[in-house]
């Protein structure tokens, strides 16, 4: 097996023009992936500068492969199986400005760097008091960020053409607002330590860097252990970085408020390039729009599929009446809450569909099963009652499938023997046991509606929800949860 790096693979040559903050399977699977697909389909003609975030990390093995790796896509698209694998050649090298501090602050003085991206953890894209302008680096990434942009401020003396335009990828709403929040907060604690160019450097921040928020969806799941002596064999290399990825992507980047869209994809030309990435005034209405079609129906789905005897989300999609179902609340229910464009909320939600149906992932329904009630309460409440006020009616779909999760966590066994485990935060758990204990439908609806902790009010206030939520919880104990479904598809 040949080892992969730059003298047994052809690997491409770019002007470093990306800073990326982060060396883990989702930027690899999903940013460098879109930026090797921008290069071969448009003049971007860009490679990317990695920055290690923490002090241990993998710079070192992407250096010792030249930063090339593998990427294998997996899934469906347009209804046909996705089975692809690329060799990724957009990492120019990969840096750890713990051992690297001046190679890492030279970045700034590189005239041809433009962009900033970075997946830091939701933790990443915080403000930390303790750092210092004279670190070396500052502890946390929002603080490096600010130490680099002072540099670049420095070394181009405020030339506005030499300000950065910012795409943080971290699992946050609005996560380009709070690491402008971050930035800010830095440049004024270091007030002092910049002295006479604290007005200016503020002001250049201001003005000519753009902080954008966004929205990133692809599901990674890594290293493909249980591929990888085929996926070597197929390519040849003993690549030590593969990456597996679902073939789906979408990439949401919102126009900072000193930048039009037009002007973000000439410089970002990824729509150009036939990439699933959208340029848009606000962030927002897609944040909304994935939380209801794919992680609502994912909530509800889980506990009516397992309690109808289905265990694969995949196998749940294709079932005569669970499809039926998760199809009823998508389409007839949630879909109705939003405020996009209809033919576009149709293309997701078919893509969600697709992604569900992933034929090389046995995603079980259980594993989405843990804390139920707060992700109902997050995902699906909010749909059910926008439906409720435009539709005059309450949507039958979304109350059986909090019926369901009712049901599940009674805990115990389903027809076939399969055990019943429901996993949730021990309050909630203990009063579901106390409600079940009664014996009484009416009172168990009565009582979780009424659970604040979950969801900030007493949901009993809603019209004909509790009467509905005890009939769904009748006919569950009198025909079983498939024949229920049967009565609403």
């Amino acid at each position: 097996m040949i080892a992969l790096n730059a003298r047994t693979a052809p690997k491409a040559v770019a002007p470093e023009k990306i800073i990326q903050f982060g060396e883990g399977n989702f930027l690899r699977a999903f940013v460098d992936w879109i930026i090797w697909n921008m290069n071969k389909r448009t003049t971007f003609n860009a490679s990317v500068v990695v920055v290690q975030p923490i002090e241990r990390g993998m710079v070192d093995w992407l250096n010792g492969q030249d930063g090339l790796y593998h990427v294998n896509l997996q899934g469906r698209l347009d209804g046909q199986p996705v089975n692809t694998l690329d060799r990724i050649d957009v990492i120019s090298r990969a840096l750890n400005p713990y051992s690297q501090n001046a190679a890492f602050m030279a970045l700034a003085d590189q005239p041809d760097i433009r962009f900033v991206i970075s997946n830091t953890t939701e933790a990443g894209i915080a403000f930390d008091p303790s750092c210092k302008l004279s670190d070396a680096p500052a502890s946390s990434y929002p603080g490096k960020l600010t130490q680099l942009l002072y540099r670049r401020f420095q070394t181009f003396k405020g030339n506005p053409k030499k300000g950065l335009i910012i795409m943080p990828c971290e699992l946050i709403f609005l996560n380009g607002h709070h690491l402008k929040e971050c930035i800010y907060q830095y440049i004024d604690l270091w007030r002092d330590d910049l002295g006479k160019d604290y007005e200016r450097f503020r002001t250049w921040f201001t003005k000519y860097c753009y902080v954008c928020a966004t929205l990133v969806d692809r599901i990674v799941p890594g290293f493909p252990r249980k591929d990888i002596a085929k996926i070597q064999k197929q390519t040849g290399y003993a690549d030590n970085l593969v990456v597996q990825a679902e073939a789906f992507h979408l990439w949401v980047i919102e126009r900072p408020e000193n930048m039009t869209c037009a002007q973000l994809r000439r410089e970002f030309p990824a729509e150009k390039a036939g990439l699933h990435v959208l340029v848009a005034e606000s962030e927002k209405p897609y944040h909304e729009r994935k939380v209801t079609l794919l992680n609502g129906p994912h909530t509800v789905l889980s506990p009516v599929a397992y309690l109808s005897g289905v265990d694969i989300v995949r196998d749940a999609c294709n079932h005569p009446v669970i499809g039926k179902f998760i199809r009823k609340v998508q389409y007839d229910e949630l879909m109705q809450t939003l405020n996009l464009p209809m033919a576009e909320l149709q293309q997701f939600a078919a893509d969600v569909l697709e992604r569900f149906n992933n034929p090389y992932v046995d995603h079980q329904v259980t594993s989405i099963m843990l804390n139920s009630f707060p992700k109902f309460a997050t995902r699906d409440l909010p749909g059910l009652k926008v439906y409720l006020e435009r539709k005059g009616t309450l949507p039958q779909g979304l109350v059986l499938g909090l019926a369901a999760i009712v049901t599940y966590y009674k805990g115990g066994t389903r027809a076939d023997g399969a055990p019943i485990q429901p996993n949730d935060d021990a309050a909630i758990m203990q009063q579901l046991t106390d409600l079940w204990a009664t014996d009484d439908l009416a009172q168990i609806a009565r009582g979780v509606l009424a659970m604040q902790e979950v969801w900030n009010e007493d949901l009993n206030l809603i019209p004909g929800l509790t009467d509905l939520l005890t009939a769904d919880l009748q006919s569950i104990q009198d025909k079983g949860m498939l024949e229920t479904v049967k009565t609403i598809v």
